[in-house]
């Protein structure tokens, strides 16, 4: 009992002493309003929970964290801002986004100050290729190893299929559409059109005529690489004119929150990919990424979509490699996180050296039906996994990444 009373007391003593010491202050840069706002509160949600767990076992060098938020609406310009006021609050590291073209922008001024940048959702090819640098880590999987996946099941069940592309006008949307075509071999735009409507501000005519052009034509297959509120505007459309049941739809980036806009009606059915689900902890067999499902159920009544468990990834890996290498400094940090394997919420990952991707096991989803979503007692059972690649599979070779910044005139090293 005195050995067990001690043990308390010291451990009281830490935790007191770190909730004394002055906090840590990590930003995130998210989209609070704008066309991804619900993909942003996830990343908000997600990066408490893993605040709130790190902070019960004493901080972080003997620190409490705390999170500052700025909202970047999904535009690069009120992103860079957000970069420039998180630095003069004293943030060590910045992290978040819906968006690539906010992921490169925030990340390229968060270099200026010295400050490690962690993306979260941005799926564009360029974050890690053309327009990476030393300061950038990309939590989620690439637009390419979407595609992998994706053309992966589609060539097995839907072969030799002509497609339609309805395109956000952007990075993520160039460079995700790029893979797309070259996993499926749809590069052939005679065959397999396509439209690309503007990003941000698309307005209701841009998608019909784009999706006027697809009823037009003879494709059996519409990829439509719009994210978020566009996507949802975009499949309504799709439905009136009755494109939902001609077509299969593809949609290469699902996530919670954009079914949660759409409603399992008008989304069943969709193809598409996630890095991570809520089931995927049980798939792998993962005990803390259960955890983590339980632990997120039981704080917001829902389960963790995609955008939180990356937040929480991000804020928990940054954690490890500060303990690891008993620094806040940016260098220590790239030093110590760079080819680290680990395991958190899935199967194992890895932090690749050469680009700072972060290889890890993609899944390709379909949509349930209503009816089986509502069997679920929270009524978020949205996804069906119908096939999966790992991370050893996914991700292009250093030789291919090194070709792609050569011909964006880029070094062949992170700089």
């Amino acid at each position: 009992m005195r050995r067990l009373t001690a043990t308390l007391a010291l451990w009281a003593g830490i935790t007191a002493c770190a909730q004394a010491a002055e906090p840590i202050t990590l930003g995130l840069n998210y989209p609070r309003t704008g066309s991804y706002k619900e993909e942003g509160l996830a990343q908000m949600r997600g990066a408490l929970l893993a605040i709130d767990e790190i902070n019960a076992t004493g901080g972080v060098l003997g620190r409490p964290l705390r999170l500052s938020g700025k909202d970047s609406a999904s535009r690069p310009e009120k992103a860079v801002k957000n970069v420039d006021k998180l630095a003069a609050e004293g943030a060590v590291m910045l992290f978040g986004g819906a968006s690539s073209a906010v992921a490169i922008a925030a990340g390229e001024r968060a270099r200026d100050h010295g400050l490690l940048y962690f993306g979260t959702l941005t799926y564009s090819n360029d974050t890690t290729g053309k327009n990476g640098h030393r300061y950038m880590f990309r939590e989620c999987n690439n637009a390419w190893m979407s595609a992998k996946v994706l053309g992966q099941y589609l060539n097995k069940t839907l072969p030799d299929k002509r497609y339609f592309y309805v395109t956000a006008d952007y990075t993520w949307g160039h460079t995700t559409e790029a893979s797309l075509r070259q996993a499926t071999a749809s590069e052939d735009a005679a065959r397999h059109a396509g439209v690309r409507v503007p990003f941000p501000g698309a307005r209701l005519t841009d998608y019909q005529d784009a999706l006027t052009q697809a009823a037009a034509s003879d494709a059996q297959v519409l990829a439509l690489v719009l994210f978020g509120e566009d996507l949802v505007r975009a499949m309504r459309i799709a439905r009136d004119m009755g494109l939902t049941t001609r077509m299969q739809i593809v949609a290469p980036n699902l996530t919670q929150g954009i079914i949660e806009q759409a409603g399992p009606d008008l989304m069943q059915g969709v193809l598409g990919t996630e890095p991570w689900t809520w089931r995927v902890p049980a798939l792998e067999k993962s005990q803390r990424g259960m955890a983590f499902v339980e632990a997120f159920k039981a704080r917001y009544q829902m389960y963790p979509s995609s955008s939180a468990a990356s937040a929480y990834s991000i804020v928990q890996q940054w954690a490890d490699a500060a303990r690891r290498s008993g620094s806040l400094g940016s260098e220590a940090l790239i030093k110590a996180l760079e080819g680290h394997s680990y395991s958190l919420l899935k199967d194992e990952q890895q932090w690749r050296a050469f680009d700072h991707q972060n290889l890890q096991t993609v899944y390709a989803v379909r949509v349930k039906t209503r009816d089986e979503v509502l069997k679920d007692p929270l009524k978020q059972d949205y996804f069906e996994i119908v096939d999966r690649l790992d991370a050893s599979a996914a991700l292009p070779s250093l030789a291919d990444w090194q070709a792609e910044r050569r011909a964006g005139n880029q070094p062949p090293t992170l700089q």
